[in-house]
C-alpha cells in the first residue's frame, strides 16, 4: 500500500441542497441583472451547522451556448463580439465565442440555442446534441450553463450579425478545428465556455457522431 489514503465511489459522502438552509434573501439591486444578499447555513464535514454566512450574489438567470461544427471540413464557426468584462485583460475585449444566449421564461436550452445560432450566426439548426452544462463562477453567481454541439455546412457562412434592439454586433468566423483549438493553448481564445467546448471535441472527435441540419 502506498503512504496515501484514497476513498472509493461507494464511501464518498456527497452533500446536498438539504444540506443548506436559506435564512434571509435580500435583493440589493434589480436591473438588468440582479443582486441578492443571502443569509445560510450549510452543513460541515464534521455533521455539524455552519456558523450564519453573509453571501452576495450576482444572479442573471442561466444560458445555453453551442459548438457549431462542420464534421465535414473539420472547421468550427465562432462569432466575435465586444465584452465589457474582459476590458481589464491584457488582449482584446473582442472575443471568439460560441453562439449563446440567455434562458427566458418557457424556453428550454436546445430553444434557446437554435434561436440563437440564426439571430448571432445566420445559422438554422434543425437539431443540436448535448454536451454538458457548467457552473460559471458558483462563488459568485448561481449562472450555469448548457453547452450543445450541432452539426452545421459552414459553405457561404460569414457576415455580421445581431439584434439592433439589443446593441449587438457579431462578426461570423469558420475556423479550422485545429487552428481554434491551437488558439485555446495560446490563450487567444480565453472564455470559458468557448474553451471548455472545443478542449470536449477535442477529446470526443473520433468517436463523435452527429446528425446533418
Amino acid at each position: 500500500m502506498n503512504e496515501h489514503s484514497f476513498i472509493s465511489c461507494r464511501d464518498f459522502k456527497r452533500y446536498t441542497k438539504d444540506d443548506v438552509k436559506i435564512i434571509k434573501k435580500e435583493t440589493l439591486y434589480k436591473g438588468f441583472f440582479q443582486c441578492n444578499k443571502y443569509t445560510l447555513q450549510h452543513r460541515l464535514f464534521s455533521g455539524k451547522w455552519s456558523a450564519l454566512i453573509e453571501r452576495e450574489f450576482f444572479e442573471r438567470g442561466n444560458a445555453a451556448a453551442v459548438l457549431a461544427y462542420d464534421e465535414k471540413n473539420d472547421c468550427v464557426i465562432l462569432v466575435e463580439q465586444f465584452r465589457f468584462g474582459a476590458l481589464g485583460g491584457t488582449q482584446s475585449p473582442w472575443l471568439l465565442e460560441l453562439v449563446a444566449g440567455m434562458v427566458k421564461d418557457g424556453e428550454s436550452s436546445e430553444d434557446v440555442v437554435l434561436r440563437e445560432a440564426f439571430e448571432e450566426a445566420g445559422l438554422r439548426l434543425t437539431s443540436c446534441q448535448f454536451i454538458m452544462n457548467c457552473l460559471v463562477s458558483p462563488g459568485g453567481t448561481t449562472e450555469k450553463v448548457d453547452l450543445f454541439i450541432a452539426n452545421v455546412d459552414s459553405e457561404g457562412v460569414k457576415g455580421i450579425y445581431g439584434l439592433s434592439e439589443e446593441n449587438e454586433d457579431i462578426r461570423v468566423h469558420v475556423i479550422a478545428r485545429e487552428t481554434a483549438y491551437q488558439w485555446v493553448v495560446e490563450g487567444k481564445i480565453n472564455n470559458a465556455m468557448t474553451v471548455i467546448a472545443l478542449q470536449w471535441l477535442e477529446l470526443n472527435k473520433k468517436t463523435l457522431k452527429l446528425l446533418s441540419n
